[in-house]
């Protein structure tokens, strides 16, 4: 029978169980079959192009799978039978492709949803979006640069430069018109027609009415955080409000949501029908500030006690804890937080800054989280962690993993 109310310590559990750092991690070597378990639960994993330790998509199956080769992922992304596909979700993102029609409603609605310059680009200069398209259809896969490099060459070309050819090109990936073929090693996508791209299967598959679509996208969020309050159910995939509560009404007249009361939160939560809720949790990993598990700050503190923040665009002296800061997890609770960089050169991971969480452990962190460092050092191929710079929690760190093999 369900329950009707959940401790936070449960919910915290259901989370965890959801989101995949319950399952047994691969005892030998990690192939395609773990990478789709991780993906069947999350969905989507976010894209973003800073680079300072791993780029952010590589880094939700190693906080779930542990050392994993990268090829993997970018097998499942870009080469085929693609079972990724690059699309807004939340915020830009690789989606399972059998998700595609889900997010059709989007892509024709792309001039409600998308930004200001991508929409006016197509109102204002229409013909430059169909010279771009006609550029993709005849050379794609393209980057947005080898399409520029042309542009001011043509005898008609209307002043275009770098900005306007990419503003066209994010208005016809926003919009379907074309999508990611790959990524080049700077980050920079290649675009192609998604027939060039996606499987048959996927294109030929029927449009679910709007209101069909949202209420599976709700159904899937549900799932994939397990117990969650309306504002995280929507977050999830960036939903809009039409729709949306509808969604959720029938999801619990199908009990597929059942509404339940966690203790300390004001607002109602739904707890997903197929949620477990584990007796213990026994991770022991870092999570990047782009993990579905944190996306929700408010949730990720009612639930971990946890106030993050990404300090990217914080000037530097305002920083309470560093540039780009990872906390750790370790069982069910996170217990420090560690402020990281690779340096590729030396094969060096710095750790410009250690913090300990008040209700940790100093000496089983210490411990736990210096094991982690080094699979994660060895895992992005550096030779050498250098002792923590600052920080109340490095001293204990550095003690610990001087004492690790």
């Amino acid at each position: 029978m369900a329950p009707e109310s959940l401790s936070v310590a449960q919910a915290r559990r259901v989370t965890l169980a959801a989101q995949g750092f319950t399952d047994r991690r691969p005892g030998g070597a990690t192939d395609l079959r773990h990478v789709r378990r991780v993906l069947r639960r999350l969905h989507l994993i976010q894209m973003d192009s800073v680079n300072v330790l791993q780029r952010a998509h590589f880094m939700p199956l190693y906080s779930r799978l542990g050392p994993y080769p990268v090829d993997l992922l970018e097998r499942a992304a870009y080469r085929k039978p693609r079972e990724l596909f690059e699309f807004w979700g939340h915020e830009a993102s690789l989606i399972t492709t059998e998700l595609q029609p889900l997010f059709r409603w989007r892509m024709a609605r792309a001039a409600d949803f998308a930004w200001g310059s991508v929409r006016r680009i197509v109102t204002e200069q229409p013909e430059l979006v169909a010279w771009v398209l006609d550029e993709v259809r005849g050379r794609g896969p393209i980057t947005a640069a080898e399409i520029e490099h042309d542009a001011p060459r043509r005898k008609d070309n209307w002043g275009w430069n770098w900005s306007v050819v990419k503003q066209a090109l994010e208005w016809l990936f926003y919009s379907g018109q074309v999508t990611a073929a790959d990524r080049t090693t700077s980050f920079a996508r290649r675009y192609d027609l998604p027939s060039r791209v996606l499987p048959a299967a996927v294109l030929d598959a029927p449009t679910p009415a709007y209101p069909d679509a949202i209420r599976a996208l709700v159904e899937l969020s549900a799932r994939a955080l397990g117990v969650a309050a309306e504002p995280e159910i929507r977050d999830y995939f960036r939903l809009p409000v039409e729709g949306f509560k509808q969604a959720v009404n029938e999801l619990i007249d199908d009990k597929v949501l059942i509404p339940v009361t966690v203790g300390g939160w004001k607002n109602t939560a739904y707890l997903h029908h197929e949620a477990k809720i584990p007796r213990w949790v026994r991770a022991a990993t870092l999570v990047s500030p782009f993990d579905p598990l944190i996306w929700e700050r408010g949730r990720t503190e009612r639930l971990f006690d946890l106030s993050y923040r990404i300090e990217i665009y914080v000037p530097a002296p305002q920083r309470l804890y560093g540039y780009y800061v990872l906390p750790f997890l370790l069982g069910d609770r996170f217990a420090a937080r560690v402020d990281l960089k690779a340096d590729r050169k030396t094969g060096v991971l710095q750790i410009p800054a250690a913090w300990l969480e008040p209700a940790a452990d100093q000496e089983e962190t210490a411990v736990a989280l210096a094991l982690e460092l080094h699979r994660l050092a060895g895992w992005l191929d550096l030779d050498t962690i250098a002792a923590p710079v600052k920080g109340d929690f490095a001293g204990p760190l550095a003690a610990a993993l001087a004492g690790v093999p």
